[in-house]
């Protein structure tokens, strides 16, 4: 029996201490064999229902033993069922209700305990099962799940591949700065994937030392072109980190390193800069990107809408507003990613902006103060028309960005 797709075993699964139950439901509207689970031994605390298989693994480090636990509320039926495609006596789990948690705990002959969350890349198989009725023929996975009331039972022993792994199309900048392929050095990119941390999840807030950010959080490390990027974010499906100063331009590799081993590389284009403006996916209204300004000194964001529990308001002319970037590149004094900025600053490269085809005042154009590679630019409006939908535009060394950003203003 399988679960999500094969892959290369790094550990090995011995025999589980409990059995693994399969019954029946028959096929699906596809032609697809179905089956209930009982996962081996359960327990219900009043509130919860846990349910556990054990057993022994080799493989990793001296070996040890190991622990499948899935909980969910209640102690109604398990919510997964197994899905076989048709003929096969390989399985993915359906959700049928939902499960609160999912942990696959190893706890070695000798170290501490390493537990894993990714509900993937491991395999179990029966070896000797007992089927009912005993005319089910053969004894099998994939003909009990194609036969409504069979029911197939044992110990179950398989493979697990702990290794962090990215997922294609899953390292980019994050969705709130444009999300490009490509990243720049002191810029930002998050990585999607399986494994990528053996915690549930953990920030970087109390890791720092001094003004560094840490390139080690709960476990994980991450290289980009060989040099460790420092990472603000871990949980098993995402890793966001800063890109370190020195990383040069071209196709790089990014390697994720966990208790479970190494990802294979994942190769990434590195350009000088990618600036990009701070414009979440939440800031899109009625089809238009709005870029994430304040009224400079307060908390009040520039949007046309009422939010709530936010205070909002259309700029108007003169106003200094406050907008936030990343990508953008060097400034005076230098400072390395990876560090808190400690004092006022100024980039390097060139920076103008233009609202409604208007040029605007820059007051201050770098790195914010007391926060990691995060660019702020105060702007005071220029003399425009009243418009929810006032084009926005950047340009770093005379090219403009690559968003398309609109701002409200008011007269």
């Amino acid at each position: 029996m399988l679960v999500a797709a094969p892959a290369f075993a790094v550990i090995t699964l011995g025999p589980s201490n409990q059995n693994f139950t399969l019954t029946g439901i028959g096929p699906n509207a596809l032609g697809q064999g179905q089956a209930t689970v009982q996962w081996g031994a359960c327990a219900y605390d009043g509130t919860n229902t846990t349910c556990t298989l054990t057993g022994s693994y080799t493989g990793l480090g001296a070996g040890g033993t190991y622990a499948f636990v899935i909980s969910y509320a209640g102690n109604g039926p398990f919510p997964l069922i197994a899905v076989f495609p048709v003929g096969s006596n390989y399985f993915s789990f359906q959700a049928v209700g939902n499960h609160n948690a999912f942990s696959i705990n190893l706890t070695p002959s000798s170290g501490p305990p390493i537990s894993f969350y990714s509900f993937a890349n491991w395999q179990w198989l029966y070896s000797n099962p007992t089927c009912t009725p005993a005319s089910i023929s053969p004894c099998a996975a994939g003909t009990v799940g194609a036969t409504q009331g069979a029911v197939i039972t044992g110990p179950v022993s398989g493979t697990f591949d702990p290794t962090p792994s990215i997922t294609p199309n899953g390292a980019l900048v994050p969705d709130n700065y444009g999300s490009f392929t490509s990243i720049a050095p002191g810029s930002w990119m998050v990585m999607y994937g399986i494994n990528l941390a053996t915690i549930q999840s953990q920030v970087w807030n109390t890791f720092f030392t001094g003004n560094s950010a840490p390139t080690n959080l709960a476990g994980t490390t991450v290289t980009v072109g060989g040099l460790p990027a420092y990472i603000s974010y871990v949980s098993p499906g995402q890793v966001n980190v800063q890109i370190p100063s020195g990383v040069p331009p071209g196709t790089q590799q990014i390697v994720v390193t966990t208790a479970g081993g190494s990802s294979v590389p994942y190769p990434i284009q590195v350009v000088a800069l990618e600036p990009a403006m701070l414009a979440p996916l939440s800031f899109i209204i009625n089809g238009h990107q709005y870029v994430t300004a304040q009224i400079s000194g307060t908390q009040t964001y520039v949007l046309p809408v009422a939010v709530s529990g936010v205070s909002t308001i259309r700029a108007n002319v003169g106003d200094s507003i406050t907008i936030y970037g990343i990508g953008f590149g060097p400034v005076t004094p230098n400072i390395s990613a990876g560090q808190i900025e400690t004092q006022l600053n100024q980039l390097q490269n060139s920076f103008t902006v233009t609202i409604g085809g208007v040029p605007a005042q820059v007051t201050y154009a770098g790195l914010t103060p007391s926060i990691v590679g995060l660019y702020q630019f105060n702007i005071t409006v220029p003399n425009v028309p009243a418009s929810d939908t006032t084009p926005f535009v950047f340009t770093l060394n005379g090219t403009p960005g690559a968003q398309n950003l609109v701002i409200p203003i008011a007269n």
